[in-house]
């Protein structure tokens, strides 16, 4: 029982939003030197908890418009498999997805308490965005525009909860991790496609179309990792920040493997693999040039 809900949270997809949770407090660590332990706890508790949410919401709803009973499962696509394997109970899914979403409500309405209006807005467009996600936000096209802002707004929220004001720092943080997340979550949509389009859904795969989606890939990582050469340049980042282009070789390679296997199904789970791996990488990297600038200040 406990591997079925594990797999319906998605747990290895929650590696994102945690690694955003850490972009926000390094970079507020990096800043200020100082970080509120239990404000930091709650915001990841919270955060996991509305990105649960997501995932088990869109499983339900996948499984009501009979999407995943349509698609080939991978480790990367076609979502969980705990529905249409009779693993778990639509009802219990669904519950589960709205107590995740309360929870993380909870939490965020005390940040509300005491940081104000600024995690107001992000924690009402968190609800908002979750509960819609499956029903109408993928059905227009929107889904990885969503993705990039809920990145970019943990980071920046991340940020605003341990110093209660906004800076350009997290602001182009937050778009760098949202930007990768958005990344995953475009090229894991290619194989879903004839299912996804069948059932009235509207990815960017679908309104590209699959050679035009495949040849547009690279706009991402240019996207994630121009923000960072330019932030650098800027001396916004620290220079540091510059070891996440170690990542472009793979992001090279993964972007021309998909323009060559994005009509083979049977060869694309590789290439779903570099890309998830590229994204987290890359995260975890811009995590570690914070950390290590701080250090490296402290000992000059």
């Amino acid at each position: 029982m406990l591997s079925s809900w594990l797999r319906a949270v998605r747990i290895k997809f929650l590696l994102a939003s945690v690694i955003a949770v850490f972009l926000g407090l390094a970079i507020e660590w990096w800043q200020n030197h100082t970080i509120n332990l239990e404000f930091a706890g709650l915001t990841m508790a919270g955060v996991v908890a509305l990105h649960a949410s997501v995932d088990l919401l869109n499983d339900y709803w996948d499984y009501k418009r009979n999407i995943d009973t349509n698609t080939k499962r991978t480790k990367f696509s076609g979502g969980t498999g705990v529905l249409p394997e009779g693993l778990l109970r639509p009802s219990e899914v669904y519950r589960a997805g709205v107590i995740m979403l309360i929870v993380g409500t909870l939490i965020g309405a005390y940040f509300v308490y005491e940081r104000g209006i600024t995690i107001a807005i992000i924690l009402g467009f968190a609800i908002i965005s979750i509960y819609f996600y499956s029903t109408r936000i993928v059905d227009s096209g929107l889904g990885e525009v969503f993705v990039a802002i809920k990145g970019a707004m943990i980071v920046l929220g991340t940020y605003f909860v341990q110093t209660p004001h906004i800076t350009s720092e997290p602001v182009l943080g937050g778009i760098v991790s949202g930007v990768l997340s958005s990344t995953v979550l475009f090229v894991n949509s290619f194989p879903d496609y004839d299912a996804d389009k069948s059932h009235g859904r509207k990815t960017l795969v679908i309104v590209l179309g699959r050679p035009k989606a495949a040849a547009s890939a690279w706009l991402f990582p240019a996207i994630s990792h121009g923000i960072i050469v330019v932030s650098v340049a800027l001396h916004i980042f620290p220079s540091v920040s510059l070891i996440t282009l170690g990542t472009l070789p793979l992001a090279i390679r993964s972007c021309h493997s998909l323009k060559q296997k994005f009509d083979k199904l049977e060869e694309f789970v590789p290439v779903m693999k570099n890309f998830v791996s590229y994204s987290r990488i890359t995260g975890a990297l811009l995590v570690i040039s914070f950390i290590a600038d701080y250090f490296i200040k402290m000992v000059q």
